[in-house]
């Protein structure tokens, strides 16, 4: 059975591991394809809430196996705290699978994240500081230690003390930081090594299995399309493709074995780090959406800058990535707004433009064009069925299907499982 992916529309923080987790309930797969710990996807449950960070947002259905995908930056002491987390909390782990594939973050590479962000003073990129740009790099520069490394002693020795000739150099002349010694660092690997050994495999020979045998797989993506190295806010972006694209390549699935691309899109825009975003709000109307929609990153809690739904971003992602339909979270969020407003163009020094512009310069000095729609000033949280929205809200996401250029076929009006309202019939919601 092909694939479905299930991709941030924004930059990041749109409720992608709530959407994953409803699809699981009747998926037999599910593979995380990119990033690394810096992601924070959230589910809430009836027994309790679980913040994933490494592991796919289906381990909390039994029946599915769940993936870490050669795309994923691996950090093996947070992987295995979070393992250790959810056994702690009765989670059954016999599912899980990870790529020998898959890079990994090795101890020195969060320690270059914070000193280049340092280094950088006021113009920081905002990342999370937990190694996975220094990581990618090295796994673009051919530098790279893989998981599948891990398990053999010998090749692992070598590596690291290969790797460190470079690394020590680059702290001490660079950063004027003291020299890391290899013998903790090998001994610290060499121990989770062994803790990982029986979960890892060759991923895409056990993806692409079950999806010649028919099975239900979806792919899950960290962070947002608007964060995509080649396709963001360049530079302010994360260093892998958080696209359909990159859901293809990093979890070992290919264009054509493809069903729908769910594009995972807030109500309203949220981002966190540095960065044009040309709807930000820096008024009461702003905290009064960072508030209502606890808006405080899962990994770091650092508070979200939040603004109105930017449509020219939206519609440039959905088109990119082949967005088959959308999934529109947090509208209970808006319930309390008289008016809501939605970005359609950006008005530059070179007149109006309803595209991304390439220069990060060019879209921070743009200016936002709004539409204005009525709020609809009534709680929508206990809302179950599509019929029973308010008019205005209906209205609302009525106009940015339009803009968007893709259907919404779901809505989200609260944190748990049982407020996902389908908005019309789509095969393999499972949401009952």
């Amino acid at each position: 059975m092909p694939a479905t992916i299930v991709m941030g529309g924004q930059w990041g923080d749109e409720g992608k591991g709530k959407l994953t987790d409803a699809l699981a309930a009747r998926a037999g797969m599910v593979v995380r394809a990119n990033g690394g710990a810096n992601a924070g996807h959230t589910v809430e449950t009836e027994r309790g809430v679980f913040k994933l960070h490494l592991i796919p947002s289906g381990i909390l259905h039994p029946g599915c196996t769940c993936v870490v995908g050669a795309g994923v930056a691996l950090d093996p002491a947070k992987l295995l705290a979070e393992m250790d987390g959810l056994e702690g909390r009765g989670v059954d782990l016999s599912n899980l699978r990870i790529a020998d594939r898959a890079h990994v973050v090795m101890p020195w590479h969060p320690l270059l994240d914070r000193l280049e962000e340092e280094r950088r003073e006021d113009d920081e990129i905002g990342t999370t500081r937990t190694g996975n740009g220094p990581a990618y790099a090295d796994k673009v520069a051919r530098k790279g230690i893989r998981v599948a490394d891990l398990l053999d002693t010998e090749s692992l020795r070598h590596r690291i003390f290969a790797a460190l000739d470079e690394k020590n150099a680059l702290l001490a002349g660079v950063y004027g930081a003291a020299p890391l010694d290899a013998g903790p660092i090998l001994d610290g690997l060499a121990a989770a090594a062994e803790r990982l050994r029986p979960y890892v495999v060759a991923a895409e020979v056990v993806v692409q299995d079950a999806l010649a045998a028919g099975r239900e797989v979806v792919v899950e993506c960290a962070q947002g399309a608007m964060l995509d190295v080649d396709y963001g806010s360049y530079p302010y972006v994360t260093s892998s493709s958080p696209t359909a694209a990159g859901a293809c390549q990093g979890a070992g699935v290919a264009p054509t074995q493809v069903r729908r691309v769910i594009g995972v899109f807030k109500a309203y825009a949220t981002r966190v780090g540095s960065g044009p975003m040309p709807t930000e709000l820096f008024d009461e109307a702003g905290a009064a959406i960072r508030e209502r929609g606890r808006e405080y990153g899962t990994t770091t809690g650092r508070p979200r800058r939040t603004g109105w739904f930017d449509a020219v971003a939206a519609r440039s992602v959905a088109r990119l990535n082949g967005v088959t339909e959308v999934a529109l979270t947090l509208l209970d969020v808006l319930d309390a707004f008289p008016e809501i407003r939605i970005g359609v163009a950006y008005e530059t020094a070179a007149g109006p433009v309803s595209h991304l512009p390439a220069r990060e310069d060019h879209v921070s000095a743009a200016t936002p064009v709004f539409d204005t729609l009525p709020g609809w000033l009534e709680e929508t949280t206990a809302i179950r069925a599509s019929h029973d929205l308010p008019p205005n809200a209906r209205a609302y996401v009525a106009a940015l299907e339009e803009k968007i250029g893709a259907p919404v076929s779901l809505v989200g009006v609260g944190p748990g499982r049982e407020q996902l309202v389908p908005l019309r019939e789509s095969e393999g919601w499972g949401l009952g």
